[in-house]
């Protein structure tokens, strides 16, 4: 199975590398020519994943329809463009794995309905789990999650891309792979908020507690099985990603801690937070259904500039007492 990646981003790179361990051919597309460039001459991605050599079997594209000799696509763009993304795909039919985190803006879509609605004839996975780039491409011991409706379809797709220190754990609930890690996003912006505001370790280790209860309220809610929001894809990735300034989430939420707007962060960023463009249809997804995620309501407000910091955390600390399973 030749796979194909889209998205040359450090994830992206990431797993081309995965896919291509052993010397298997792999295409990983680019938008950008000098990623193209550097990816095929020196088989590095300096601008997105700098240090990593990357094997030789990689190789890079700009050209979209090159993907049509792929087998599988691992599609690794951000949430917000998937659906573009998508509707430019060369064969209808392809199997699609898609490796972004994040709920549609526009639609309030989870990804794997956005893939239905643009592939409709094209079996879909889901990949999740914590996974820092860096140490995928190293070849660090990770594990992670594969959620597809189709055994068989996950079975193949394990076996062409797990290692020894890739380890694949497969699930038929692709809704729950999707909310823990667009719904992690949003909390590892709140947990961030709290490091930047010099909040303490015993703050950030209940927002993590409270923040898994939103989680799980909002995934059974919407369809989502308990023991997956409790593994990798959703307790698994909200660890990790509450938990260091290798996140992107994580370190935006410690620049609006710090005092710095929400706005000036993100448009200094080349790189994508993907939980500051979630937290708003999150939080209104969550209003709909009646589902309470007072944390979520909180990033919402920070990232929109809506409330300062002190305001969001005076409203959160206000809050009635409950029990705690509630």
């Amino acid at each position: 199975m030749k796979l194909g990646v889209i998205g040359a981003g450090a994830w992206g790179t990431a797993l081309a590398q995965i896919a291509a361990e052993g010397g298997r051919e792999t295409l990983l597309w680019a938008i950008e020519d000098e990623v193209v460039s550097e990816v095929n001459r020196i088989h590095e991605n300096p601008l997105y994943l700098g240090g990593v050599k990357l094997d030789p079997a990689i190789r890079a594209t700009g050209n979209f329809s090159d993907l049509a000799a792929c087998d599988a696509w691992l599609v690794v763009t951000p949430a917000q463009h998937m659906r573009a993304v998508l509707q430019r795909m060369p064969c209808p039919g392809m199997p699609l794995v898609l490796c972004a985190k994040g709920i549609e803006g526009s639609s309030g879509a989870l990804l794997h309905q956005v893939a239905r609605e643009a592939c409709p004839t094209s079996p879909v996975a889901v990949l999740s789990g914590p996974t820092f780039a860096d140490e995928v491409a190293r070849g660090l011991p990770t594990a992670v999650t594969l959620a597809a409706e189709d055994p068989r379809l996950a079975a193949r797709l394990r076996d062409r891309m797990a290692r020894p220190t890739f380890r694949i754990y497969v699930s038929d609930d692709v809704a729950g792979a999707e909310i823990g890690g667009a719904v992690k996003n949003v909390l590892a912006i709140a947990c961030g908020v709290v490091e930047g505001k010099g909040l303490g370790q015993n703050a950030r280790a209940a927002l993590v507690a409270r923040g898994f209860a939103e989680m799980s309220r909002f995934g059974l809610a919407f369809g989502a099985k308990a023991e997956t929001l409790a593994g990798l894809s959703g307790l698994g990735d909200l660890v990790l990603t509450c938990s260091s300034t290798s996140s992107r989430n994580y370190s935006l939420g410690v620049g609006i801690g710090s005092g710095k707007p929400a706005a000036d962060l993100l448009s200094s960023r080349k790189t994508v937070a993907e939980g500051a463009f979630t937290a708003p249809v999150l939080a209104r997804l969550a209003r709909e259904k009646g589902v309470d995620m007072p944390i979520v309501e909180a990033v919402d407000a920070l990232v929109g500039g809506r409330c300062t910091v002190d305001e969001a955390l005076d409203a959160l600390l206000s809050r009635p007492p409950r029990a705690e399973g509630v």
